[in-house]
């Protein structure tokens, strides 16, 4: 099987921590190699953004900054890790990738799709193989992630934020239903990572 990239995606809350470390855990066990990475993030560079973007300190940051310092992450995370992986063959599992952007950005801040789209066959020039999207209510999303203590600086906005995060990432999965498998997050546990075999078992069988 020729190396691809697969990305997990979901708004606050949905259980991406659970999903990722299952998915790891069953894709490696097909004897593959297995790359893990996520974003913000994924490299030396990569961790210093992610701390900026996401400390609550970073109060002063405008939407196009954020923006960009989403891709210069991304940037380097592709040209140092996605793409020679894929090169030798191995699955590069990413926590969230492009289509955060085109969510958080795009959809949460209101920035142009067609700017983000620019940035994305500039910076990336790749898009995943194979993308989940774990929906669920914002409500209940947000409940679970506020839960856990502190909120990040992104995690700390508005609900109606979130709501446009949410609606940004079901178009996008609507326009592009063959990349995408949406699963329902409000599920319980089991049933979410039942929902994950059954698409990632029918996306490798395909690939063969």
């Amino acid at each position: 099987m020729k190396g691809c990239l697969i990305s997990l995606e979901g708004g606050e809350g949905a259980g991406k921590s659970t999903a990722m470390s299952h998915l790891a855990a069953r894709i490696a066990a097909r004897g593959v190699e297995l790359v893990q990475v996520r974003e913000p993030g994924g490299t030396e560079t990569g961790e210093a953004i992610r701390r900026l973007l996401l400390d609550p300190a970073s109060t002063g940051l405008c939407a196009e900054t954020e923006l960009l310092l989403m891709f210069a992450s991304r940037a380097q995370l592709v040209r140092e890790t996605v793409m020679p992986a894929i090169a030798r063959g191995a699955v590069v599992l990413t926590d969230r990738f492009t289509d955060a952007s085109f969510a958080y950005q795009g959809g949460g801040r209101g920035m142009d799709a067609g700017r983000i789209a620019e940035l994305e066959r500039w910076v990336c020039g790749i898009k995943p193989d194979l993308s989940f999207l774990l929906d669920l209510p914002v409500e209940q999303g947000l409940a679970r992630a506020r839960g856990r203590g502190p909120s990040d600086r992104i995690e700390g906005e508005a609900d109606t934020f979130f709501e446009r995060v949410r609606t940004a990432y079901r178009r996008r999965a609507a326009e592009e239903p063959a990349r995408w498998r949406v699963i329902d997050a409000s599920q319980p546990v089991d049933a979410v990572l039942a929902a994950l075999d059954i698409a990632l078992d029918a996306y490798f069988g395909a690939a063969r």
